[in-house]
């Protein structure tokens, strides 16, 4: 509880702490500043001669890059114009430079698979119908142009699926190309995939990931389409890339002079009217929750229910098991969890229709069974030998003593570790985001890309994993206390004395 205080401290500091415009009129004066880029865009390219001193910082989500730049972590960040345009309506003291960083042409990425060619024929067929019948020009005035977060909709019904299901990758938090709307994707791309899957009787399936992980799940066969895809010579190599949709300038974001007049605290009520009462935004962080306890407590089940087993096998010695177990256990402490997930998620199950959510579950279950090898190793070697020889000395067979004698003991050693690795487990959830689920730390992400505020999305999200957190911990804790003797009544700890009388 104290963390969640002194984040609530520091987010309402930030939010109090004045902003200070610096003056830039060229690309120029930006030459050994910090600028920002969102990962894998490249728009970073187009000004590499002009600012060879500056240090450019990468980061996840457009919309964390004007956080960066209140709190003077970037003095500029690249983005498309129109989603500036999008920007400067909730942030009135962004502001860009007169001349723009460059254009970008943006396409569609295919999977390599057996329907690519046909694929890749029949978008590149559509977006040139698309370009001469106008209908690129009337997405984009609608779109883009006279966009309007609030009532702008877009139809995804009305699919025959004669020709199949095409899994379509967007990144699902960028007003106006891919957002969550009324609970509902929307936006650009995706009303633009919709038309094209309705005129070529697909049924499309979108997925929200990261925008760095777009072109990586394609091209493993996760996905058959990527959406919005800037053109680079190295991309072009592959043969996989369709036809430009769209182009755009990239505009370089300062900060200006902010010249609206609302007061802190009516800022803060339109915060949290925006992240939770507009369009039922709680809903989404209530089925986010539900995601995430979803994850947690299958894979912390089966995670200790395998981890047992596995466990039990190798108990005796026995030296191929051992090695084995040895071997996977290196192998999966020694890898960052996100690597882990997206090695399952794009390679051992690319090709499968298992969702992110199941890979996830697969992921964390082995995760936590090597943990649980782990705590099972140190509170049986900690009973020391004597005890089993003596209870098979009083004719208890071998799995008897194990499970009547030495596991009891030694749940006391290992339980205080396992209630550690239950919140461990439960933080390390928030990262399944990156394989397309929709997760607690993903909702807040969506809601944060809607809203252009941080304060009540980032501090929801962490009382929430917070509680989370806090009953399952009291779950284990209770189990802890009904097997230790020091904490148990004295009717039940002679109850088994009284039986053998």
């Amino acid at each position: 509880m104290r963390r969640t205080v002194l984040l609530l401290l520091v987010l309402l500091l930030a939010a109090l702490s004045p902003i200070i415009a610096a003056e830039y009129e060229t690309i120029e004066d930006l030459d050994g500043k910090n600028i920002g880029v969102q990962t894998a865009v490249l728009y970073e390219e187009l000004i590499a001669d002009r600012v060879p001193h500056s240090t450019i910082q990468y980061y996840t989500m457009p919309n964390d890059m004007i956080l960066a730049l209140q709190s003077g972590k970037v003095d500029a960040y690249l983005i498309e114009e129109v989603s500036y345009g999008v920007q400067k309506k909730n942030h009135p003291e962004l502001t860009v430079l007169d001349e723009p960083a460059g254009y970008i042409n943006a396409t569609c990425i295919i999977g390599e698979n057996e329907r690519q060619d046909r694929l890749l024929s029949e978008l590149n067929t559509f977006i040139a119908d698309s370009w001469e019948n106008g209908l690129l020009d009337e997405l984009y005035d609608y779109w883009i142009a006279d966009f309007d977060p609030v009532n702008d909709t877009c139809d995804t019904t009305g699919f025959t699926g004669e020709s199949g299901t095409i899994a379509v990758a967007v990144e699902g938090g960028y007003e106006p190309f891919s957002f969550i709307s009324n609970g509902n994707i929307s936006g650009f791309d995706v009303d633009f995939i919709c038309r094209f899957a309705r005129e070529y009787g697909y049924t499309p399936e979108f997925y929200e990931v990261p925008f760095e992980a777009i072109a990586p799940g394609v091209e493993s066969g996760k996905y058959d389409i990527g959406m919005n895809i800037v053109v680079s010579a190295e991309r072009n190599e592959t043969g996989t890339l369709s036809d430009v949709y769209y182009t755009t300038p990239i505009r370089l974001v300062v900060l200006g002079e902010d010249d609206s007049n609302i007061g802190f605290f009516e800022s803060l009520g339109q915060s949290f009217e925006k992240t939770f009462m507009r369009e039922g935004r709680w809903k989404l962080f209530v089925q986010g929750a539900g995601i995430t306890i979803l994850i947690t407590v299958i894979s912390i089940l089966a995670g200790t229910l395998l981890g047992f087993l596995v466990y039990m096998l190798c108990r005796k010695g026995n030296k191929v098991a051992n090695s084995i177990t040895n071997f996977f256990l290196w192998l999966i402490h020694g890898m960052p969890t996100v690597l882990l997930l997206m090695i399952l998620y794009y390679i051992v199950f690319g090709s499968s229709s298992l969702s992110g959510t199941w890979v996830s579950i697969v992921g964390f279950s082995l995760m936590f069974a090597c943990a649980m090898i782990d705590m099972l190793r140190v509170g049986c070697s900690a009973i020391g030998r004597g005890q089993f020889e003596a209870s098979r000395a009083l004719g208890y067979s071998d799995s008897q003593s194990f499970f009547r004698i030495i596991l009891p003991q030694a749940a006391q050693h290992f339980l205080p570790i396992y209630r550690n690795e239950v919140v461990t487990l439960i933080k390390e959830t928030s990262v399944v985001g990156y394989i397309a689920v929709l997760d607690l730390t993903k909702i807040s992400d969506l809601v944060r890309s809607r809203t252009y505020e941080a304060f009540f999305p980032l501090i929801v999200t962490a009382i929430m994993y917070f509680v989370i957190s806090a009953i399952l911990t009291r779950i284990v804790t209770a189990v802890e206390n009904s097997i230790n003797p020091k904490r148990r009544k004295k009717e039940k700890i002679l109850k088994g004395i009284k039986e053998i009388e």
